[in-house]
């Protein structure tokens, strides 16, 4: 180890203090483009840890994915608080900033839509918006092309022997995930039968804590925009709220939401 590495220097924390560029006199700007980059930040530890989770996940390899998934939700938990901080600014704070930021949004953000496609909530037309994005548009074309970390976790679920239809593993991996009886119906079995099952058991509800926390931030960021704009379109030109509440409704793992009724 080198002597002269330093706490400053590791951490490069003169490239990382000095890429905050305010464009307006705004006292508030600086708030909003720490949150947003800090919010970066954990996306890019969440997509470290997902990436390795999945592939203990299988290779039936579950107790190491377990420690990852869990420090995937409480980097999510950062992610919700974050919302805390940013609502203290005004709607009249946010006005003096919203001129600056001309058509960027965070609908942008590549990270949170390679978390969006990792976690299985698929949709393709998405890729396009990333085009100019440095090489973010072939990364994510990477990714649809790849089973998801729920495909992943029923693809275990079929090699540990349960009936899973092949409409399921044998589906387009780039759409949307929808639910399917035969995947609830091998979680009721686990969900009944916990202690026959006790790592899937865990996988599970690992992943329920995932969902949980990703509708929790997502609700923050509605309630935020709600309280910072109200109903005004956002900057990229999305209808704002009216589109927060509407993915609301999406569920990237919904037999492990249904099970709960069916068991």
């Amino acid at each position: 180890m080198s002597s002269n590495v330093t706490y400053s220097s590791y951490l490069e924390l003169d490239k990382v203090l000095n890429a905050q560029h305010p464009a307006s006199r705004a006292h508030d700007e600086m708030l909003f483009i720490i949150v947003h980059q800090a919010g970066e930040l954990w996306l890019k530890l969440c997509l470290h840890e997902l990436g390795l989770a999945r592939e203990h996940i299988a290779a039936d390899d579950l107790r190491p994915s377990f420690k990852m998934l869990a420090r995937v939700a409480r980097a999510q938990e950062q992610l919700i608080q974050s919302w805390d901080v940013l609502s203290t600014m005004t709607p009249h704070d946010y006005s003096k900033v919203r001129p600056h930021l001309g058509t960027s949004s965070g609908f942008q953000s590549a990270q949170y839509r390679m978390m969006e496609f990792v976690l299985g909530g698929r949709d393709a037309k998405h890729v396009s918006l990333h085009g100019e994005n440095g090489d973010w548009a072939a990364a994510l074309e990477e990714e649809l092309a790849r089973p998801s970390l729920y495909d992943t976790a029923i693809g275990l679920l079929e090699r540990r022997g349960f009936a899973i239809d092949p409409g399921v593993t044998e589906r387009d991996l780039r759409a949307r995930y929808l639910h399917h009886d035969s995947v609830e119906a091998a979680w009721a079995e686990i969900y009944r039968n916990p202690q026959e099952h006790w790592d899937l058991y865990e996988l599970a509800e690992k992943l329920v804590d995932l969902e949980y926390h990703f509708q929790r931030w997502r609700f923050g960021h509605l309630k935020t925009v709600e309280r910072i704009i109200g109903f005004k379109k956002g900057t990229g030109g999305t209808p704002g709220v009216p589109y927060l509440a509407s993915v609301l409704k999406q569920a990237f793992f919904p037999e492990l939401l249904s099970v709960r009724t069916a068991i």
